[in-house]
């Protein structure tokens, strides 16, 4: 029976393909009729693989008292062992192990992984004499030993990046989770504090208490669309994506419309000029397409200059709606360009940015859950551009 703490030894090795044509190999260019991958330690000689053409007994899991083994002596000094006649040989006709074993041929090389740690051998053994002599056999017998070695790294590396990468999803999850509950949570304070402005509002006609109640209210709207910004990133992180629901709207131009009148309300100081030429019957979710044209202009009220005009343009382009802003300012950085859709990209890249970068990432996930796209290009001839796509008419499957 296998002894259990040698079970991941014996798997791994069984899980490297190399090792069986290793081992005839090694039968091939010896002449000698057992091979084996053993792994040693201070207390155990274990067979890993075996290639036995004499009926030597040992099968995978097998044990031989390490004593009785020159491995035993291998594993103390890190040197091959060689011999191709015991019964002729000085020091190893007065060996034990031949003796114990009826060996006359007999090679050994030690196994030892990257970071120096000793795994065991790579044997070959008979009970007749075999011409060893050859120096391209412990060569080559070595190189085989290495790349035993070298899988075996790989094989723990792997294992190691597997934890790690388990471990770094599992948090991820948690902390996606977290952000989930938290952004909910917070709604409740958040209609508190708005409730609690309208109220303050009706009781007062001081102009000092009004532009207090004015400052919480405009506060309080930034904080709620930071809150739908972190529940939308969460949702599509939990769930695969942002959801939306699509229905046939005849007035998406409309609704885009409002979004435009709501930003120029909330940011007087930004110049807005809309051409909008968007049909009916257009299967969308509208709430959602306003929300990625509300994050885009917020993009560029924020990064974009105040001394040039915001362009929004929104039409039907063969079987696509295209919605396209344009503004002027700092071209966006090239090194920020591959990351601009990432949640977090602008703070991962070193920028100072008005809060938590995830406007733009929100945006691309409408545009996809859309089966569309959403582009951009920046330079300082043209301005920055953001081109979102999506299918004007959606079949149904």
């Amino acid at each position: 029976m296998t002894n259990p703490a040698f079970t991941p030894d014996i798997d791994a090795i069984r899980s490297i393909d190399a090792v069986p044509v290793i081992l005839s190999m090694v039968k091939h260019l010896t002449g000698m009729r057992f091979a084996a991958v053993a792994r040693v330690t201070d207390r155990n000689w274990v067979a890993c693989a075996v290639d036995d053409s004499i009926d030597f007994g040992l099968k995978p899991g097998g044990e031989l008292v390490l004593e009785s083994t020159i491995c035993h002596e291998i594993r103390q000094h890190q040197q091959p062992v060689i011999f191709g006649h015991a019964s002729a040989h000085p020091i190893f006709s007065l060996h034990h192990t031949p003796k114990t074993y009826g060996l006359e041929s007999y090679i050994s090389i030690p196994i030892v992984k990257a970071n120096g740690d000793f795994f065991g051998t790579l044997c070959a053994i008979d009970s007749v004499p075999a011409n060893l002599d050859e120096p391209a056999i412990a060569k080559t017998l070595t190189l085989f030993a290495q790349l035993i070695a070298m899988s075996l790294d790989t094989q723990t590396h792997l294992e190691a990046t597997k934890v790690e990468l388990s471990n770094a999803n599992e948090l991820g999850r948690l902390r996606e989770q977290f952000i989930a509950v938290l952004g909910h949570d917070l709604r409740t304070p958040l209609s508190a504090i708005r409730m609690s402005a309208d109220l303050l509002e009706s009781k007062t006609a001081e102009k000092r208490s009004l532009n207090l109640i004015s400052a919480i209210r405009n506060s309080s709207v930034r904080m709620g669309v930071l809150i739908e910004n972190i529940l939308d990133f969460a949702r599509g992180r939990l769930g695969g994506g942002i959801p939306v629901q699509r229905t046939l709207v005849d007035d998406l131009q409309h609704t885009l419309q409002l979004t435009l009148a709501e930003v120029q309300a909330s940011h007087p100081q930004a110049m807005l000029i809309a051409e909008l030429d968007v049909p009916a019957g257009v299967y969308c979710d509208a709430l959602r397409i306003s929300q990625l044209l509300s994050n885009l202009l917020g993009n560029a009220v924020t990064h974009g200059s105040n001394a040039t005009p915001i362009i929004f343009k929104a039409y039907a382009e063969r079987d696509e709606i295209v919605l396209s802003l344009t503004n002027q300012g700092t071209p966006i950085p090239a090194q920020l360009m591959p990351l601009l859709f990432e949640p977090f990209s602008r703070a991962e890249a070193g920028q100072r940015c008005e809060g938590l970068g995830l406007g733009l990432y929100i945006a691309s996930q409408i545009a996809t859950a859309h089966n569309g796209t959403l582009s951009v290009s920046s330079n300082s001839e043209s301005g920055t551009c953001f081109v979102a796509r999506f299918p004007a008419r959606f079949k149904w499957v």
